[in-house]
């Protein structure tokens, strides 16, 4: 008996450590749920997509009025380990690895590389190097990155959130001028990245009366901004919401659409497009024949530039330009910064591409 309650006494003893170094450590690293980490990942909270919209950050909520939680895009979330990992085996449900793995199920919800960049990349002939090589999605990304491990992270760009980066694989890149030059300065993504398919004219209206999501994509250029120390690749979304309120959204992106061969230096140093942004303002979209275009080409982000762009509402399925339009409120979002007027300077001045 008193073995039983010396062996009880100890095992109770060691419960309780364990349960005060893990609040230790939840007090530590701000970890909120120790129970279940996936209940606090990016997959099951989304919180990147309400940490950007938020009034308290300058969000989209500053010019529609509408909290988050009232907005419609909170659905976008992974409400459980089923969605991925369920699958039935002889008529009964049961767990697999192997089909959350599956490149498809990713691709799934991740629906702007599937419909967009990789059909664009499919129709050019110029398929992502990994894709070509036949990788799949969790070659790079992690179980961790997947599943959460106990922290609420306010976005994916938040350093910490993810594991992947391509230093992973490619310790340290070819021996070029371009990599000497540009030293630690620019992340692989800035030159490496082919081109991102950004979102014009979301329609903010459709999507709170109707529960559809409606925009014109489009494609063929390339952002850059500053993130974590470096100059990375980066993307834009403009957004209609009623009253013909126009929003401007920048944030760093990695597309998925990657090249062996970088951007050619003459693509980004001293370009018609750097010109046009060393004066002040630059056309990013515009109607000619009815239909809207866009630029083309290594696009810098810079504080005080007016990006002009083309607005459009939608209504009975039919786009409509917006006249004479607001400039728009514009955010830098995703931990991203704008470029310095020195980072431009930079890029204003030619330089050749080895041979």
């Amino acid at each position: 008996m008193k073995k039983k309650l010396l062996a009880g006494l100890i095992f109770g003893s060691m419960i309780a450590m364990v349960a005060l170094g893990l609040a230790v450590i939840g007090s530590a690293q701000g970890t909120k749920k120790e129970d279940c980490f996936y209940s606090s990942s990016l997959h099951a909270t989304a919180r990147g997509m309400a940490y950007w919209y938020d009034k308290a950050n300058g969000g989209l909520e500053t010019i529609t009025g509408i909290p988050y939680a009232e907005a419609g895009c909170n659905k976008c979330h992974v409400a459980s380990c089923d969605a991925c990992h369920k699958v039935e085996v002889k008529g009964k449900p049961t767990y697999s690895v192997a089909t959350a793995k599956d490149q498809e199920k990713c691709l799934g919800c991740h629906a702007r590389e599937a419909h967009m960049i990789m059909r664009i990349d499919k129709e050019s002939n110029t398929p992502d190097v990994h894709v070509a090589n036949g990788m799949g999605c969790m070659d790079c990304h992690t179980a961790r990155e997947i599943h959460g491990d106990g922290m609420e992270y306010k976005s994916m760009k938040e350093p910490g959130a993810m594991d992947v980066t391509c230093e992973q694989c490619h310790e340290s890149g070819p021996e070029s001028i371009s990599h000497t030059v540009h030293g630690n300065r620019l992340d692989c993504k800035a030159c490496h990245v082919r081109h991102v398919v950004s979102c014009n004219s979301c329609h903010f209206e459709t999507m709170m009366k109707e529960n559809k999501r409606v925009a014109l994509p489009v494609s063929g250029w390339k952002f850059l901004m500053n993130y974590n120390g470096k100059v990375t690749s980066a993307n834009m979304q403009s957004f209609v919401a009623p009253g013909n309120k126009t929003f401007l959204i920048f944030a760093p992106q990695f597309s998925h659409s990657v090249m062996k061969e970088g951007t050619k230096c003459e693509e980004c140093h001293a370009t018609e497009i750097v010109q046009k942004t060393l004066k002040g303002g630059i056309d990013l979209s515009w109607l000619e024949g009815g239909k809207e275009l866009n630029l083309k080409g290594v696009i810098p982000v810079v504080k005080g530039v007016q990006y002009r762009c083309v607005y459009q509402n939608y209504e009975n399925g039919t786009w409509t330009p917006i006249s004479n339009p607001a400039d728009p409120k514009i955010q830098y979002v995703g931990f991203g910064s704008p470029l310095t007027e020195e980072q431009l300077k930079k890029m204003g001045k030619p330089q050749k591409s080895e041979k």
